[in-house]
Protein backbone atom coordinates (compact mmCIF):
# COMPACT_ATOMS: atom_id res chain seq x y z
CA UNK A 1 0.00 0.00 0.00
CA UNK A 2 2.68 2.67 0.74
CA UNK A 3 4.45 1.61 -2.52
CA UNK A 4 1.68 2.07 -4.40
CA UNK A 5 0.70 5.83 -2.79
CA UNK A 6 4.37 6.92 -3.32
CA UNK A 7 3.79 5.97 -6.82
CA UNK A 8 0.83 7.66 -7.03
CA UNK A 9 2.88 10.63 -5.77
CA UNK A 10 5.43 11.08 -7.66
CA UNK A 11 3.54 10.27 -10.93
CA UNK A 12 0.71 13.05 -10.16
CA UNK A 13 3.97 15.49 -9.25
CA UNK A 14 5.79 14.59 -12.23
CA UNK A 15 2.58 15.06 -14.85
CA UNK A 16 1.96 18.66 -12.67
CA UNK A 17 5.73 19.80 -13.51
CA UNK A 18 5.20 18.73 -16.75
CA UNK A 19 1.53 20.86 -17.15
CA UNK A 20 3.51 23.74 -15.56
CA UNK A 21 6.45 24.16 -17.10
CA UNK A 22 4.11 23.49 -20.73
CA UNK A 23 2.02 26.52 -19.49
CA UNK A 24 5.41 28.32 -19.38
CA UNK A 25 5.99 28.36 -15.73
CA UNK A 26 9.73 28.29 -16.11
CA UNK A 27 11.08 31.56 -17.70
CA UNK A 28 13.72 30.81 -20.31
CA UNK A 29 14.52 33.87 -21.19
CA UNK A 30 18.10 35.44 -20.65
CA UNK A 31 17.24 37.97 -18.99
CA UNK A 32 15.56 36.19 -15.85
CA UNK A 33 18.58 34.41 -14.23
CA UNK A 34 18.32 30.28 -13.44
CA UNK A 35 17.06 29.26 -9.91
CA UNK A 36 19.67 28.79 -7.98
CA UNK A 37 19.08 24.96 -7.82
CA UNK A 38 18.67 24.87 -11.57
CA UNK A 39 22.18 26.61 -11.99
CA UNK A 40 23.65 23.78 -9.48
CA UNK A 41 22.30 21.19 -11.65
CA UNK A 42 23.42 22.42 -14.87
CA UNK A 43 26.59 23.27 -13.47
CA UNK A 44 26.95 19.34 -12.01
CA UNK A 45 25.62 17.88 -15.21
CA UNK A 46 28.36 19.85 -17.40
CA UNK A 47 31.36 18.84 -14.81
CA UNK A 48 30.43 15.45 -15.09
CA UNK A 49 29.65 15.23 -18.37
CA UNK A 50 33.44 16.74 -19.41
CA UNK A 51 34.93 14.15 -16.43
CA UNK A 52 33.60 11.28 -18.01
CA UNK A 53 34.63 12.27 -21.29
CA UNK A 54 38.16 14.18 -20.34
CA UNK A 55 39.87 10.52 -19.43
CA UNK A 56 39.93 9.32 -22.73
CA UNK A 57 41.45 12.39 -24.30
CA UNK A 58 44.98 12.25 -24.83
CA UNK A 59 46.65 15.60 -24.51
CA UNK A 60 49.81 16.57 -26.57
CA UNK A 61 52.62 18.68 -25.03
CA UNK A 62 51.07 22.37 -24.81
CA UNK A 63 54.52 24.42 -24.19
CA UNK A 64 55.12 24.10 -28.05
CA UNK A 65 55.72 28.20 -28.94
CA UNK A 66 54.38 27.43 -32.83
CA UNK A 67 51.21 25.75 -31.10
CA UNK A 68 50.59 29.32 -28.85
CA UNK A 69 51.02 31.15 -32.04
CA UNK A 70 48.20 29.25 -34.06
CA UNK A 71 46.09 29.55 -31.02
CA UNK A 72 46.67 33.08 -30.70
CA UNK A 73 45.36 33.65 -33.89
CA UNK A 74 42.52 31.03 -33.71
CA UNK A 75 41.19 32.58 -30.43
CA UNK A 76 41.53 35.91 -31.51
CA UNK A 77 39.74 36.00 -35.06
CA UNK A 78 37.06 33.48 -33.24
CA UNK A 79 36.58 33.48 -29.23
CA UNK A 80 37.12 37.36 -28.52
CA UNK A 81 33.61 37.75 -29.37
CA UNK A 82 32.12 35.60 -26.02
CA UNK A 83 35.75 35.17 -24.52
CA UNK A 84 36.78 38.58 -24.63
CA UNK A 85 40.97 39.52 -24.43
CA UNK A 86 42.87 41.56 -22.30
CA UNK A 87 42.82 45.04 -22.98
CA UNK A 88 39.54 45.08 -24.66
CA UNK A 89 35.80 45.34 -23.04
CA UNK A 90 33.68 43.04 -23.42
CA UNK A 91 31.59 42.99 -26.77
CA UNK A 92 27.55 43.37 -26.80
CA UNK A 93 27.36 39.99 -27.50
CA UNK A 94 28.90 38.95 -24.11
CA UNK A 95 27.00 41.23 -22.18
CA UNK A 96 23.91 39.94 -23.76
CA UNK A 97 24.94 35.80 -22.93
CA UNK A 98 23.20 33.86 -20.16
CA UNK A 99 25.13 31.77 -18.71
CA UNK A 100 28.25 34.02 -19.54
CA UNK A 101 31.09 33.16 -21.26
CA UNK A 102 34.26 32.54 -19.06
CA UNK A 103 36.80 35.61 -19.40
CA UNK A 104 40.41 33.43 -19.24
CA UNK A 105 42.75 36.55 -19.08
CA UNK A 106 40.50 37.70 -15.71
CA UNK A 107 41.62 34.30 -14.15
CA UNK A 108 44.63 33.45 -12.55
CA UNK A 109 47.92 31.48 -14.39
CA UNK A 110 47.31 27.93 -14.54
CA UNK A 111 50.26 25.32 -13.55
CA UNK A 112 51.26 23.13 -16.58
CA UNK A 113 52.25 20.09 -14.35
CA UNK A 114 49.82 19.07 -12.28
CA UNK A 115 46.40 16.65 -12.65
CA UNK A 116 44.19 19.27 -12.33
CA UNK A 117 45.53 21.72 -15.06
CA UNK A 118 45.48 18.50 -17.29
CA UNK A 119 41.81 17.40 -17.26
CA UNK A 120 41.08 21.02 -17.52
CA UNK A 121 42.84 21.42 -20.70
CA UNK A 122 41.14 18.16 -21.42
CA UNK A 123 37.89 19.93 -20.72
CA UNK A 124 38.52 23.22 -23.02
CA UNK A 125 39.63 20.69 -25.73
CA UNK A 126 36.38 18.96 -25.30
CA UNK A 127 34.25 22.14 -24.97
CA UNK A 128 36.26 23.92 -27.92
CA UNK A 129 35.72 20.69 -30.18
CA UNK A 130 32.04 19.71 -29.42
CA UNK A 131 30.57 22.86 -27.92
CA UNK A 132 27.65 23.09 -25.25
CA UNK A 133 24.34 22.58 -25.71
CA UNK A 134 21.83 25.60 -24.96
CA UNK A 135 24.77 27.81 -24.87
CA UNK A 136 26.49 30.10 -27.48
CA UNK A 137 29.52 27.56 -27.31
CA UNK A 138 29.76 26.14 -31.23
CA UNK A 139 31.40 23.08 -32.32
CA UNK A 140 34.65 24.21 -33.60
CA UNK A 141 35.32 20.64 -34.27
CA UNK A 142 32.92 20.80 -37.55
CA UNK A 143 35.16 23.30 -39.61
CA UNK A 144 39.10 22.70 -37.59
CA UNK A 145 41.23 19.88 -36.61
CA UNK A 146 42.07 18.54 -33.32
CA UNK A 147 45.89 20.52 -33.20
CA UNK A 148 44.13 23.56 -34.22
CA UNK A 149 42.26 23.07 -31.33
CA UNK A 150 44.96 22.20 -29.16
CA UNK A 151 46.92 25.24 -29.88
CA UNK A 152 44.11 26.81 -29.13
CA UNK A 153 43.50 25.38 -25.62
CA UNK A 154 47.32 25.78 -25.30
CA UNK A 155 46.72 29.13 -25.52
CA UNK A 156 43.53 29.64 -23.11
CA UNK A 157 46.21 28.09 -20.56
CA UNK A 158 48.31 31.55 -21.30
CA UNK A 159 45.62 33.66 -20.72
CA UNK A 160 45.32 34.30 -17.44
CA UNK A 161 46.47 37.33 -16.11
CA UNK A 162 48.44 37.74 -19.29
CA UNK A 163 48.65 41.79 -20.08
CA UNK A 164 47.26 43.57 -23.23
CA UNK A 165 51.19 44.39 -24.50
CA UNK A 166 51.63 40.06 -24.04
CA UNK A 167 48.25 39.59 -25.99
CA UNK A 168 48.76 42.01 -28.76
CA UNK A 169 52.57 40.67 -29.41
CA UNK A 170 51.55 37.24 -29.57
CA UNK A 171 48.49 37.90 -31.63
CA UNK A 172 50.57 40.26 -33.98
CA UNK A 173 52.97 37.36 -34.51
CA UNK A 174 50.50 34.54 -35.05
CA UNK A 175 49.81 33.56 -38.72
CA UNK A 176 46.17 34.48 -38.00
CA UNK A 177 42.93 32.55 -38.08
CA UNK A 178 43.32 29.28 -40.19
CA UNK A 179 41.39 25.94 -40.55
CA UNK A 180 43.62 22.77 -41.28
CA UNK A 181 41.10 20.06 -42.71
Amino acid sequence: MKISTIAIILSSSLVIGIIALGLGAYNILATDKHWPVTEALIEWIRESSIKARAKDVEAPALDDRSRLSIGAGNYDAMCTACHSAPGRKPTELAQGLYPQAPVFHERRPEANDDEQALYRAKGYFLVIKHGIKMTAMPAWGLTHDDETIWAMVAFIRKLGGMTAEQYRELTASSQGHHHKH
